[in-house]
């Protein structure tokens, strides 16, 4: 077996196996440190054993075990504390069911992640960190502050988890509704990562994004709730046009440039259900609304058929329940397009003039896109390079850079 197949496996189910470890182990540090070992075992064992039949399982018991030994060496130079005490007793992992285990250790350990009594920037970073492996530089430009910073935000909120000893588990009933705002957005951020990445080369990474709408129909099944329905739309809608988002050449495609043939009918059947079902349903917001102006966009067969009336009454409704610059954006765009780029320009400006966006990228290349429209090429030269400035993803890099070519000289 060689040891790109462990990569594979490494690359593939290593959360899943660090979620359930966290659950066993009852403690981040500790089931890192078992992950650790659990893969270097695989990669003593594999190749002359071959893989398992259940990576994953193998993996948990192997990480699992290799806790309790370095937990017993330890012992010997300081007492046993109640946690490794409890360890000892845990039952082989291999031999329970999904049903024992609540379907998903990943969905358990993101509500331990966004329980109440942390931040809510705390229960970003940590869920980001912890549940989805992102590094700590990536969630720093997600969220637009300094690694540093964040670092230290992950460090306390583990810590505090640990010290108020905050159950491993998804709460009842009672508990769901205060917790879904941050798991809900923890979820599109994950997507969102996945769907548009924040740095590297990819135009996309598939895995991340389709991790996340595993886990928003999971929570679907444990809690039928307006937003819930809502975000899983809004992700399928997206997803459906993963396929048509990157050129033969991997090069990153923008939506009014995209073959709608390659759109996944599928997801957008599923997804346009669920936005009706939101819709229908008590309590929706924010997510249902873009949820339906991703709809409407996945109903126009070519970009010329859209209707940006439609969506622009969307964007406004978006805003009264969820005032927000980067909506403020999106409906500029759309506003160009129902009553042209000027009118969608003064909107652009007056963000900018209110230091709303100003390090933001996709703000200077939408102002780009209507000075480029509106025939005033210097200043949408001018608001390219800012955005490249502003840029770390490598492939939007790469679009940005063609706009600029694209541009008439002069």
């Amino acid at each position: 077996m060689s040891n790109s197949a462990i990569d594979d496996i490494y690359r593939r189910d290593r959360r899943r196996v660090f979620s359930t470890l966290v659950r066993l182990l009852g403690s981040f540090d500790r089931a890192e440190e078992a992950v650790q070992d659990a893969f270097r075992a695989a990669a003593e064992r594999w190749p002359q054993d071959g893989v398992p039949g259940n990576p994953v399982a193998w993996l948990v018991s192997a990480g699992r075990f290799r806790a309790i030994d370095r937990l017993r060496r330890e012992s010997r130079f300081v007492p046993l504390d109640e946690n490794a005490a409890e360890v000892e007793a845990l039952p082989d992992p291999a031999g329970s069911t999904e049903a024992e285990t609540l379907e998903d250790d990943q969905l358990r350990l993101i509500f331990t992640c966004c329980h109440p009594s942390l931040s809510e920037e705390a229960r970003i970073a940590l869920t980001l960190r912890e549940a989805c492996g992102l590094t700590t530089e990536a969630i720093a430009r997600s969220v637009l502050t300094r690694p540093a910073a964040l670092a230290q935000r992950i460090v306390r909120a583990k810590a505090k988890i640990r010290d108020a000893r905050i159950p491993y588990q998804v709460p009842d009933e009672t508990e769901l509704p205060a917790r879904m705002a941050s798991v809900l957005r923890v979820i599109y951020l994950i997507f969102n990562e996945g769907y548009s990445p924040s740095s590297g080369d990819k135009v996309t990474d598939a895995e991340l994004s389709q991790e996340a709408i595993r886990l928003a129909r999971l929570l679907k099944s444990l809690l039928p709730h307006a937003e819930v329905a809502g975000l899983l739309g809004l992700m399928l809608l997206q997803e459906s046009r993963r396929a048509a988002r990157e050129s033969g050449d991997g090069e990153l495609v923008l939506l009014d440039q995209q073959d709608r043939r390659l759109w996944d009918k599928t997801l957008i059947e599923e997804g346009q259900a669920l936005v009706e079902t939101a819709l229908r349903m008590r309590g929706f917001g924010a997510y249902a609304l873009q949820a339906a102006i991703a709809a409407v966009h996945a109903e126009a067969g070519e970009p010329g058929k859209t209707d940006w009336a439609q969506i622009v009454g969307l964007y406004d409704a978006l805003l009264r329940i969820e005032p927000s610059p980067v909506i403020e954006l999106n409906r500029a765009v759309a506003v160009s397009m129902r009553n042209g780029a000027e009118a969608g320009l003064a909107i652009v400006d007056d963000l900018l003039g209110r230091q709303k966006l100003v390090d933001y990228a996709p703000a200077h290349a939408v102002r780009a896109e209507l000075c480029r429209r509106l025939g005033r090429f210097e200043e949408a030269r001018a608001a390219l390079t800012e955005a490249l400035r502003l840029t770390n993803h490598q492939a939007t890099m790469r679009h940005l850079h063609r706009q600029l070519d694209g541009l008439p000289a002069g």
